[in-house]
């Protein structure tokens, strides 16, 4: 059964208190990791079509979460991404983005996702790499998140 991810406060993409954020809401079934979004004029970059770099952010964002499925996972970033633009992504319609880890090994893990239109057809396709933060740098973002993990939560309806 689908369940929520949690939010936190300030992400671009799931920061429930960031002003110019996008306040997205992810789900997941343990593996994959799947939301919703209606991008508005305000998110273009040419007339009518989302911004490029914001199609990034969302896929980014839903193959990272598919790692915070595994169990103890590490604090893990983004070393390498490629993204295949098969159309242009409309703006004002609702789009889903899917994400999934296809190999986990120690230090790395890699995974894919796709942005669907909402006839389902797939607009774009991704593949991205994420490493294991170093121990030393993984201890001073604990202490600078401290606070921010009081706001790190499943957001209700």
């Amino acid at each position: 059964m689908p369940r929520r991810q949690p939010n936190s406060r300030m992400c671009f993409v799931c920061g429930m208190q960031n002003p110019i954020g996008l306040k997205i809401i992810f789900e997941t079934d343990g593996e994959r990791v799947w939301a919703q979004f209606t991008p508005e004029r305000k998110h273009e970059g040419y007339p009518g079509v989302l911004h490029g770099g914001l199609t990034f952010a969302l896929l980014d964002e839903v193959i990272g979460r598919a790692a915070m499925e595994l169990d103890d996972t590490p604090w893990m970033m983004t070393a390498k991404a490629e993204l295949r633009f098969r159309k242009p992504v409309p703006v004002g319609q609702e789009l889903t983005v899917i994400g999934e880890l296809t190999r986990v090994r120690s230090r790395m893990v890699e995974g894919r996702g796709e942005l669907r239109l909402s006839d389902t057809s797939v607009a774009v396709q991704a593949k991205a790499l994420y490493v294991k933060v170093p121990e030393n740098v993984a201890e001073r973002m604990r202490d600078d998140m401290e606070e921010e993990m009081e706001y790190w939560r499943v957001v209700e309806d």
